[in-house]
């Protein structure tokens, strides 16, 4: 690769690092933080970790349509600059919220900002890159961007004693927000270099619409994008409902309640996305497919989770084991955000490659309250195996019905 290219691989990825640093950040913080406002009964932090937790997620449903019609219309660059400004600064207000109300509508400003790193990194990848080698960037970035939410783990373990260490007059969740937006504003000055997408530049010398939405809802157009968002519905499914409730069901399979934390749930599951989005996008470059790739970690997903939701009377060690399995089967995140990407013409790939993602992340919405009624009726476990089926086998049929891209030219137009 060219230094241009590896330049745009290396902010798309330290980007994607800080995206996932902040995104999972709530998933750490969340009991500490709703605590020290005041919330301590079990079953109202249940609920509020839920709200808050939805928040973040719609506001990244309503990011990725902005931030994506932005990229098409505007450039990749610009959004990548502006998604970072925004969620950076809503961070750092996380750190000072005084009551649930504010700290919902942060966590909200703070979605629609993380919402548009990913889908222009990945689409100023693809269209700089040479088809047959894209997917090496692809998995770069998501690798190392993945390592994010253990730094968030780690940072948020130690956030009282980064405290004390600079005398700081703040709780240890309040340091770890502001670290991410420190973290996300110091990314500006390394992006000053970057350069926009060939692709994209030759688009301002063609009469064609850019970043309409409305395409997508065409009867050729809708099919395909509907079956992007299907394919991606289990991984969050396993972020948002096994690993962010990991401690409840550790707790349900006899291990003593408290032992199982959800930061380090999170920091396992998310070394294993990491080893497993690097092993996928290896696997695709060797075998020339994205497709018959993601379908093998879907199935492996599969087993994964039956024994998950089986097992008993395991331990400690054992359990965070699963959590890292867990996120391993998990990682065709990179491989599943390339394939919307590269499904789509110039003019509204950016469109799709933010929204498709995000698309999914607010599908943890509807996955999360239909796991918290289930729940209430059933019980934890029954929960989980109807949301968590519905959501494999939806990402399977997803997966079946799409075209291969690899090495596909994407120097073309939607009409």
């Amino acid at each position: 690769m060219s230094k241009k290219v590896w330049w745009i691989v290396i902010i798309a990825s330290l980007g994607y690092f800080v995206d996932i640093y902040d995104l999972i950040l709530f998933q750490v913080v969340k009991k500490d933080s709703l605590r020290s406002l005041g919330i301590t009964a079990e079953k109202e932090l249940f609920q509020w970790e839920t709200y808050l937790f939805n928040f973040q997620m719609i506001g990244m449903l309503i990011g990725g349509l902005l931030w994506g019609i932005l990229g098409d219309r505007k450039g990749r660059i610009k959004v990548l600059f502006g998604s970072i400004i925004v969620y950076s600064l809503a961070n750092i207000c996380n750190a000072f919220v005084t009551n649930v109300e504010s700290y919902a509508f942060f966590r909200l400003i703070a979605g629609i900002g993380l919402a548009g790193e990913l889908g222009a990194g990945i689409t100023l990848v693809v269209e700089t890159m040479q088809k047959e080698k894209r997917g090496y960037g692809t998995m770069i970035i998501v690798t190392f961007g993945a390592l994010g939410a253990v730094v968030a783990s780690l940072v948020g373990k130690e956030g009282d004693h980064i405290a004390h260490a600079f005398n700081l007059n703040m709780q240890g969740w309040q340091v770890t927000y502001i670290v991410g937006g420190i973290l996300g504003l110091l990314l500006l000055a390394l992006r000053a270099g970057a350069y926009e997408s060939g692709m994209y530049k030759g688009l301002e010398t063609v009469n064609t619409k850019r970043g309409n939405f409305a395409m997508l809802f065409t009867k050729k157009n809708f099919p395909k994008y509907l079956r992007c968002i299907l394919i991606g519905l289990p991984i969050w499914f396993v972020v948002g409902i096994l690993i962010a409730f990991s401690d409840k069901f550790a707790a349900y399979v006899g291990i003593t309640d408290g032992a199982v934390t959800v930061g380090k749930s999170v920091m396992y599951s998310y070394i294993g996305l990491s080893v497993g989005d690097l092993f996928s996008g290896l696997f695709s470059q060797w075998f020339r497919s994205r497709v018959k790739v993601v379908t093998g970690y879907i199935l492996c997903l599969a087993l994964a989770f039956i024994y998950y939701i089986h097992m008993s009377g395991v331990s400690i060690d054992m359990f965070y084991f699963m959590c890292f399995v867990l996120g391993a089967s998990t990682g065709f995140w990179a491989l599943f955000v390339t394939i919307a990407s590269e499904q789509f013409g110039t003019n509204i790939r950016s469109t799709v490659s933010n929204t498709v993602p995000n698309f999914v992340r607010g599908a943890t919405v509807p996955m999360t309250m239909g796991f918290r009624k289930l729940t209430e009726e059933f019980g934890i476990y029954p929960a989980a195996i109807i949301i968590g089926t519905i959501a494999i086998s939806l990402s399977l049929y997803g997966i079946l019905k799409t075209q291969e891209t690899f090495s596909k030219d994407l120097d073309y137009l939607e009409e």
